[in-house]
């Protein structure tokens, strides 16, 4: 009884936290169900979160920027763009790969910092900074693609980044053993983390939870992480997108929760006055998180386009409204202030199974906008009465 009893306890308190797995799993249940199967099969998961990929790292970047409690809506559009200077770069000049890349990650971070600097020096509004460099893209994008339309990108290594699997070391038929093995990692990592954490905390004589519900908590998740790369390994493995959004969680989840600049932002976006009177430079955490979303959107434009094979005119359409709805549905306040990068991710792959579980289900088009626009609706509802009842 006491289990249960610290089980409904732990849920009630981490609620916003737990929430979003809690519908994550049912919006699952439902499709699974729904499909009668084809949803959860090896092939459909591999193609849903590849096809997650640029709006989860989107999704990271924004969630910073309304942490701090400013938006950004160009960020589609210089996707869009980036993605087809990228595909002008290596079809029209012959530009190498790598080089081709990392022009568009510095003129991402270059953007993103112009976005910062008009905002926290000049003292534009976010919304309207962004909306103009928006309106301004979108623009740069159609003149980028005016000549013929669609531009084709025949270059296999570019569009392994979008469609490429990570090689195996064992040839076993139905089963991707590489796979297999970085999962078996990913659970030894999170299960010797979350012990180091647990340790530290007793340490210091701080409250966790105990002992028989660390352990489920352990079993919970390692089961979840063992699930999805057997699921992955039996259709091709981990995917290239996988490999890079891994990445850049973890680079964004280390920042932002065991650095100081980490500490800066968040104390930034829960009250800026305060953050500047005890010495925090607001205007430079704001122009770092700009510039980092501008990396990100690059990075985004990217793997959109490798994932395409080619640049089109519509690219970057809507991009920005993904992710800020992630965002928010994977627990970012609107207050400002709170969130995680891990959160936003979860967020994606509710949007993104919601639209993939309709599809396969044959849901109208219409209905699909109106079941998204419930969600979002649902999600900051749940973030107003959750930051009401903590009041």
């Amino acid at each position: 009884m006491d289990f249960i009893k610290e089980a409904k306890q732990l849920l009630r308190e981490n609620i916003r936290e737990y929430g979003m797995y809690i519908a994550l799993a049912v919006i699952m249940i439902i499709f699974t169900i729904g499909s009668g199967g084809l949803f959860i099969s090896s092939r459909n998961i591999s193609n849903l979160i590849n096809q997650t990929g640029y709006i989860a790292v989107l999704s990271v970047g924004m969630t910073l920027v309304i942490v701090i409690r400013h938006i950004d809506l160009s960020v589609g559009y210089v996707a869009g763009f980036l993605g087809a200077l990228i595909a002008i770069l290596l079809t029209k000049y012959g530009t190498p790969v790598p080089v081709a890349i990392l022009v568009a990650l510095i003129l991402g971070l270059l953007i993103g910092l112009f976005n910062g600097y008009l905002i926290a020096n000049v003292g534009i509004p976010a919304f309207v900074a962004t909306l103009a460099g928006m309106l301004v893209f979108r623009g740069a994008l159609l003149l980028a693609t005016e000549g013929t339309g669609t531009i084709i990108i025949p270059n296999k290594s570019f569009n392994a980044i979008g469609n490429g699997y990570i090689p195996d070391i064992a040839n076993i038929k139905g089963v991707h053993l590489l796979t297999l093995l970085i999962g078996a990692c990913a659970i030894v990592f999170y299960i010797y983390s979350e012990y180091k954490t647990r340790k530290n905390k007793l340490k210091y004589n701080f409250e966790v939870i105990s002992k028989p519900m660390f352990i489920l908590k352990l079993v919970f998740i390692s089961s979840i992480i063992g699930y999805v790369t057997w699921i992955l390994s039996g259709y091709n493995g981990l995917s290239w997108t996988v490999v890079i959004v891994i990445i850049v969680v973890a680079v964004y989840h280390i920042i932002t929760t065991k650095t100081s600049l980490g500490r800066h932002i968040y104390a930034v976006g829960g009250n800026p006055e305060a953050a500047k009177l005890s010495g925090i430079d607001v205007s430079k955490i704001t122009l770092i998180v700009f510039g980092s979303m501008g990396l990100l959107a690059a990075l985004s434009g990217i793997l959109y386009t490798a994932r395409l094979q080619s640049a089109t005119t519509t690219a970057g359409t809507l991009f920005e409204l993904d992710a800020i709805a992630a965002a928010y549905v994977g627990g970012v306040s609107a207050a400002g202030g709170v969130g995680k990068v891990t959160g936003s991710i979860v967020g994606a792959l509710v949007m993104s199974s919601l639209i993939n579980g309709m599809n396969l289900m044959g849901v109208g088009i219409s209905y699909q906008y109106i079941i998204r626009g419930a969600v979002l609706a649902a999600a900051v509802i749940f973030d107003v009465k959750t930051r009401n009842k903590s009041k």
